[in-house]
C-alpha cells in the first residue's frame, strides 16, 4: 500500500516499493552550487514532502557538519530544540547532532520524534557523512498507512484513551535524568514537568519517575491527514528481549521499568497487541542504504523513522525544525500528567 497521490510539482523522483522516494541532484561542483540548486527546488520539495512524507536527496556535495548546517538552514524555516532526551547523541554545534549514538548492533524501531512532548519538530533532516559497510539505513514508514492497517477495535481504544508513557530514570540504566532534562537541578526538572503536564516523583538514591498521557492519534495541521503518532511500541516492555524484560521486572517490578507504555487509562497492552502494532510498522517500512552526501527530509507527523543495525563506521547527522504544537493537531484526548500507583 502506497499513500502517494499525484505530486504537486514537476520534480522527478525514483519510486520503488520498499524504498523512500529519491530525488537526484544534478552534477554540482561545490556546496555553493548545491545551495543554489536547493534554493530553486526547495518549495517544490516541501510540497511533495506532504505527499510522500519523506524524500531522500542524493548527490549533494555535503561532507561535514558545517556543510549540513548550511543545507539545513536552506530547507528549514526554523530550528527546534531536543527536549526530554531519549537516546544518546553527540552535539556537533549549531543545532546539529548525531542521529543516535546507540551501539551498532542495536536496531531502533520506527517512532515519531518527541511524540510525548507538547510541541515537537514538524520536519527532521538527516545527512550521511560516512556510510556504514553494511546496514545502517535510516528507515522510514508512513504512519498514515500504519493507522489504516491497525485493527479498528484497537484504534478505537487508543482514540478514546490516548497513550501513557511511564519512565523511571535509574542509576546506571539508560540516560540519567540530568541528561534527559538538560539540568542537574531538581527544581528545574519539577518546574519543567509542571509546565509540560508531566507527573514527576523523586525516588531513593536521586532517581526519578515520570508519567504523561498524550494523544496516540493526531491530525497533520496542513494536510489534515490523520496519523498514528506515538512511541507505544518503541518504549513497550514487549519490545525488550525476553531475558532483559524478565530481569528488569524481577529487579524493579512491573511498574518500575526504565520505560513502558500503556493505554491512556492505565490499561497494559498485551504482547499480542504490541506485536500487531509492530507488524504494521514493519509493513510500512522503507529503506535505502546511505551514500555520503545523501540528505533525507522527513515530515515528523507523516512518517516515523528508525535505524538498522550496521557494521563499519557510520556518521549520520540530524537537525530538527519547524515546531508544531500538539494542541494544533486535533488530539483525540487532552494531554495530561499521568498518575502513580
Amino acid at each position: 500500500m502506497r499513500f502517494v497521490s499525484q505530486l504537486s510539482t514537476a520534480l522527478e523522483y525514483e519510486l520503488a516499493d520498499g524504498r523512500p522516494p529519491v530525488l537526484r541532484a544534478p552534477a554540482l561542483p561545490d556546496l555553493a552550487a548545491a545551495e543554489g540548486w536547493l534554493t530553486e527546488v526547495r518549495d517544490d520539495v516541501r510540497k511533495d514532502l506532504y505527499v510522500h512524507g519523506h524524500i531522500l536527496i542524493r548527490g549533494l556535495p555535503v561532507g561535514s557538519a558545517a556543510d549540513f548546517g548550511r543545507v539545513r538552514d536552506l530547507l528549514l524555516a526554523a530550528r527546534t530544540s531536543y527536549r526530554e532526551q531519549a537516546t544518546p547523541r553527540s552535539d556537533f554545534g549549531d543545532d546539529v547532532f548525531s542521529s543516535t549514538d546507540f551501539p551498532a548492533a542495536q536496531t531502533i524501531r520506527l517512532h515519531n520524534e518527541n511524540s510525548y512532548t507538547l510541541d515537537f519538530p514538524g520536519v527532521l533532516i538527516f545527512c550521511s557523512i560516512d556510510a556504514a559497510t553494511t546496514g545502517g539505513a535510516t528507515t522510514v514508514g508512513d504512519v498514515r498507512q500504519v493507522l489504516a492497517e491497525l485493527p479498528p477495535e484497537l484504534v478505537a481504544r487508543f482514540r478514546e484513551h490516548g497513550w501513557l508513557l511511564n519512565r523511571n530514570y535509574r542509576n546506571g540504566i539508560g540516560l540519567p535524568w540530568s541528561t534527559a532534562f538538560g539540568t542537574d537541578q531538581r527544581a528545574d526538572v519539577e518546574a519543567y514537568c509542571d509546565r509540560n503536564l508531566v507527573a514527576s516523583q523523586w525516588l531513593p538514591d536521586n532517581q526519578l519517575a515520570t508519567s504523561q498521557r498524550r494523544s496516540a492519534i493526531i491530525q497533520h495541521p496542513v494536510t489534515r491527514d490523520e496519523v498514528w503518532f506515538n512511541h507505544v511500541v518503541f518504549w513497550s516492555k514487549w519490545s525488550l528481549a525476553p531475558e532483559v524484560r524478565t530481569a528488569l521486572v524481577e529487579m524493579y517490578g512491573d511498574d518500575g521499568l526504565p520505560f513502558d507504555t500503556r493505554l491512556g487509562d492505565g490499561t497494559s497492552l498485551t504482547e499480542e497487541e504490541s506485536a500487531t502494532i509492530d507488524q504494521a510498522y514493519q509493513r510500512a517500512t522503507r529503506r535505502e542504504s546511505w551514500q555520503p552526501g545523501d540528505v533525507m527530509m522527513v515530515d515528523n507527523l507523516l512518517s516515523a523513522h528508525g535505524r538498522e543495525s550496521f557494521t563499519g563506521t557510520r556518521k549520520t547527522l540530524v537537525a530538527m525544525g519547524e515546531p508544531i504544537r500538539l494542541e494544533d493537531c486535533s488530539p483525540t484526548v487532552p494531554a495530561a500528567a499521568g498518575r502513580f500507583a
